[in-house]
C-alpha cells in the first residue's frame, strides 16, 4: 500500500468515527463520547489535512471552503419554490383541513404523514452526482440567499451521498431545517456567559444567526444539526410513493430526519399522535413548536396540489403556547398612524418561551373589559403561535385592594382632540387626523397620494426631513413651504431645481375637485369611491360639514358607522381649523356635476389576478365611471369577479359562492359596450 492510499484510509476512518459521533450527539441526544475525545479525533484529522493538502476529503467535517468572511450573500432564484405552511390550532381546525383534502380526493383511502415541526431556519441543499453544491435559505420562498460556505461546516450533514444499496442520484434537492439541539444550545450560552459574551434567548435565534453569518468560521464553532424534511428534486426519480417512504430514502445517504415519525391511518389517529407528541416533547433533542401533518401518497399530494403560497397537502398543527404568571405594572394608550388608541401593558419583565416579555398590547377597551384587566392584576402571558405574546387570563384571587381600573381616555394623549368609539366598533381613535402629531406622517402621505391632492415630490423622506425641521405641523403647511425656500435648500440632496419643481407641484395641486378634497382630508371609512358619492350628493363643503346624521346614511356608499366617522371629524375643531386653512391657502375646485343614473350603478366588483391589457387601476376607473363599487375582497355581495392571470383565493371563493366571473377580454368586450373602452 502507497503512502498517499495508507494517508487517505486515516483520514477515511476518522471523517467515519466524527459522522457516528455527530450522530449520537445531535441527532440521538446520547453523546458516546466525552467532548475531550472528540476533539482529539477532529485535531488528528486536521493534522493529516494539513499535512497532505493534497489529499483532502469532500465530506471531511474541517472544510471550511477558505474560512474568510465573506462580504455579503449572493441571492438565488429556487428553482421549485420554498412553500409556506398553513396552520391549525386545535383538532376542529385539523379535521377542517381532513375533509378538505377528502372533498378533493373522493373515494380514496388516505393516510397521514406526522413530522415534528422544527423551530429553525429551512434551507435546500443541491446535489450533483452526489457532491453537495449549495445551500440556500428560504427567505421569501421564491429567493433565498446562498449560505452554501456555511452550510457545509454542519457536521451531521453529508456534503458526498455514499450509499451501499442504492444509486447515487445525478440531481437531488433536499428541503429541510437546520437546528441548534438543545444541549449545544445550552452548552454555547455557558460558555458565551462565561466569556461575558451575548446569550441567545433561544435554539432557534442562535441557529439562524449562526447560519447568517459572513464568517463560515463562526458557524463552524456553533453545534448546528440539519434535518431533512423533503424532497424538491430527484434525477432519476427515487421511485417511492409516500412521503414516508421518501424520508427513509434520504437515509441511506446519511441524512438525519425527525427522532419521531408517524404514519396514522385516519386523522384522528393524528389527533392522537399530536397528543403524544405534545406529551414527549420536554424530552426531545430539540425544539419544536407542531407537527407536520401530510397526505403520505406522493400522487395524491400532485392531485390536491397548492393555494397561491401553500400547499393544499400538507398543515402545521401548532402547539399551545407558553404561558407565565407576572404582574401590570401600568397600562398605556399608544395612538397608531391611523388615529387608532391602543392600549399596552407594561409588565413586570417575564420569561415566556424563551423571550422576554415586558410589554403587551391589549389590542382595546373591549379586550380590557372582557378580561377585566387592572393595574396591579397578575395576569398569564402567553407567546400565541410562540410568536406574539399575549395577556389570557386575569387572576382575580391575586388582585391588591389598590387595583386600578382602566377607562378609555376622553382625550387623546398626544393632541388632545375627542376619542371617538361609534356604536358596534371594537377600536377607539383620535377625532384629529389632520392635527394629531401622531398621524402626521400618515396624514401627508395620503393627502398628497395621486388620487387625493396628487403632490408629486413630497415623499415619506421629504416630509419627515421637513418635519424635523419643524415646517409641517399639518397638512395646510404643505401650501407655505415655499415661504421656507432657503430653509427648503438645506435639506440633503434637496437642490434648487427639486425645491422649485416641489412648489411648482403644490401651485398646481390647488386646483382640484371636491371628491379628490374630501378623499384627501383621509376621513376614517371614507375612500375615493365614497368621496365621489358624498361630492355628488352634497355639491359644496359647507353642506357636507353641516351634513345631519340622516342626510350622511341617504348618501349612496356611506353605511351608518362610516357616517358617525364623518360627523365625529367635522366635530373635531382641530380639524375644522386644518381645513380652513387649506381653503385660505388657495384650493379651489368646479363645482361637481350631479349624478345620473348609470348601468352598473351601486353594483360591488372585484378585480383579481393579473391584467395584460391594462393596468388594475385602469379597470377601476372603467367601473366606478360606470356606477360600480370596486372592493377589495369577495362576499357573497359581489356582483361580478374580473380574474386576470394567477387569480388565486379570490377566485376559489367567487366560484364557491356562485359569483359571476368574467375573464379579462369578456370584460373589455362588456366595457366596450358600455362605451368606455376601445382597443
Amino acid at each position: 500500500m502507497t503512502q498517499n492510499s495508507t494517508v487517505v484510509a486515516q483520514m477515511r476512518q476518522l471523517i467515519q468515527m466524527l459522522a457516528k459521533h455527530n450522530h449520537a450527539y445531535y441527532v440521538m441526544d446520547q453523546p458516546t463520547i466525552e467532548d475531550s475525545e472528540y476533539d482529539q479525533l477532529f485535531h488528528q484529522l486536521k493534522a493529516l489535512e494539513e499535512q497532505y493538502p493534497d489529499l483532502l476529503q469532500a465530506d471531511t467535517p474541517t472544510n471550511k471552503v477558505g474560512g474568510r468572511p465573506l462580504s455579503k450573500f449572493d441571492n438565488v432564484t429556487h428553482v421549485v419554490p420554498m412553500l409556506s405552511l398553513g396552520n391549525v390550532f386545535n383538532q376542529e381546525d385539523l379535521f377542517a383541513f381532513a375533509r378538505r383534502a377528502e372533498e378533493r380526493l373522493p373515494n380514496q383511502q388516505i393516510e397521514y404523514d406526522v413530522e415534528l415541526k422544527f423551530d429553525g431556519l429551512a434551507i435546500s441543499l443541491w446535489y450533483e452526482n452526489g457532491i453537495l453544491v449549495r445551500g440556500v435559505t428560504r427567505g421569501d420562498g421564491e429567493t433565498g440567499e446562498d449560505i452554501t460556505q456555511n452550510v457545509k461546516t454542519i457536521r451531521n450533514l453529508p456534503k458526498v451521498l455514499t450509499s451501499e444499496s442504492g444509486q447515487i442520484p445525478e440531481l437531488l434537492e433536499v428541503r429541510g431545517e437546520v437546528l441548534m439541539p438543545k444541549a449545544g444550545f445550552e452548552k454555547l450560552n455557558a460558555e458565551n456567559e462565561a466569556k461575558g459574551e451575548k446569550t441567545f434567548a433561544n435554539p432557534r435565534n442562535a441557529a439562524a444567526g449562526s447560519l447568517r453569518q459572513l464568517d463560515p468560521n463562526i458557524a463552524a464553532s456553533r453545534p448546528l444539526a440539519f434535518y431533512a424534511y423533503g424532497i424538491a428534486q430527484c434525477q432519476p426519480h427515487h421511485n417511492q410513493t409516500t412521503m414516508s417512504a421518501s424520508l427513509q430514502w434520504l437515509t441511506q445517504f446519511g441524512f438525519a430526519v425527525g427522532e419521531r415519525q408517524f404514519v396514522c391511518q385516519s386523522i384522528q389517529d393524528v389527533q392522537k399522535a399530536y397528543e403524544q407528541i405534545n406529551q414527549e416533547r420536554p424530552n426531545l433533542s430539540v425544539e419544536i413548536d407542531g407537527m407536520v401533518i401530510k397526505v403520505n401518497d406522493l400522487k395524491q399530494q400532485q392531485q390536491l396540489g397548492f393555494l397561491s403560497r401553500e400547499p393544499r397537502w400538507a398543515t402545521a398543527y401548532k402547539f399551545p403556547a407558553v404561558a407565565a404568571l407576572t404582574a401590570v405594572e401600568n397600562i398605556d394608550w399608544q395612538v397608531g398612524r391611523t388615529g387608532t388608541l391602543t392600549p399596552v401593558a407594561r409588565l413586570n419583565p417575564v420569561a415566556v418561551g424563551g423571550v422576554t416579555v415586558s410589554n403587551v398590547t391589549l389590542h382595546n377597551i373591549g379586550e380590557i373589559h372582557r378580561l377585566d384587566v387592572r393595574i396591579g392584576d397578575t395576569v398569564s402571558v402567553y407567546r400565541s403561535g410562540d410568536v406574539i405574546p399575549k395577556v389570557e387570563k386575569v387572576w382575580p384571587e391575586f388582585r391588591p385592594v389598590d387595583a386600578v381600573e382602566v377607562h378609555l381616555p376622553e382625550q387623546c394623549p398626544v393632541c388632545s382632540s375627542p376619542v371617538v368609539m361609534p356604536e358596534g366598533e371594537a377600536l377607539a381613535r383620535c377625532s384629529g387626523g389632520l392635527y394629531c402629531a401622531a398621524q402626521r406622517i400618515e396624514a401627508i402621505r395620503h393627502f398628497v397620494s395621486r388620487k387625493a391632492m396628487d403632490i408629486e415630490g413630497l415623499g415619506d423622506r421629504w416630509a419627515e426631513s421637513l418635519l424635523h425641521l419643524d415646517l409641517l405641523k399639518d397638512v395646510a403647511d404643505i401650501y407655505h413651504l415655499h415661504e421656507h425656500r432657503e430653509k427648503l435648500l438645506t435639506i440633503e440632496k434637496m437642490g434648487e431645481k427639486s425645491v422649485q419643481n416641489l412648489i411648482d407641484s403644490i401651485e398646481n395641486s390647488k386646483k382640484t375637485t371636491l371628491a379628490s378634497f374630501i378623499y384627501a382630508l383621509g376621513i376614517r371609512g371614507v375612500g375615493e369611491t365614497t368621496a365621489r358619492m358624498l361630492a355628488n350628493t352634497f355639491q359644496t363643503l359647507d353642506a357636507l360639514r353641516e351634513a345631519d346624521l340622516d342626510a350622511l346614511k341617504k348618501t349612496p356608499d356611506v353605511g351608518d358607522i362610516t357616517a358617525e366617522w364623518i360627523i365625529d371629524f367635522f366635530r373635531a375643531s382641530h380639524n375644522l381649523e386644518v381645513v380652513d386653512r387649506l381653503i385660505a391657502a388657495g384650493i379651489h375646485w368646479d363645482a361637481p356635476i350631479a349624478p345620473t343614473r348609470q348601468p352598473l350603478n351601486g353594483e360591488s366588483w372585484v378585480i383579481t389576478g393579473t391584467l395584460s391589457q391594462m393596468g388594475r387601476d385602469e379597470a377601476t376607473q372603467m367601473l366606478q365611471a360606470l356606477g360600480a363599487r370596486v372592493s377589495g375582497s369577495v362576499s357573497s355581495k359581489t356582483k361580478c369577479l374580473v380574474a386576470g392571470e394567477k387569480a388565486g383565493s379570490k377566485l376559489e371563493k367567487a366560484e364557491k359562492l356562485g359569483v359571476q366571473v368574467l375573464t379579462e377580454q369578456a370584460f373589455l368586450d362588456l366595457m366596450k359596450e358600455y362605451g368606455v373602452y376601445s382597443a
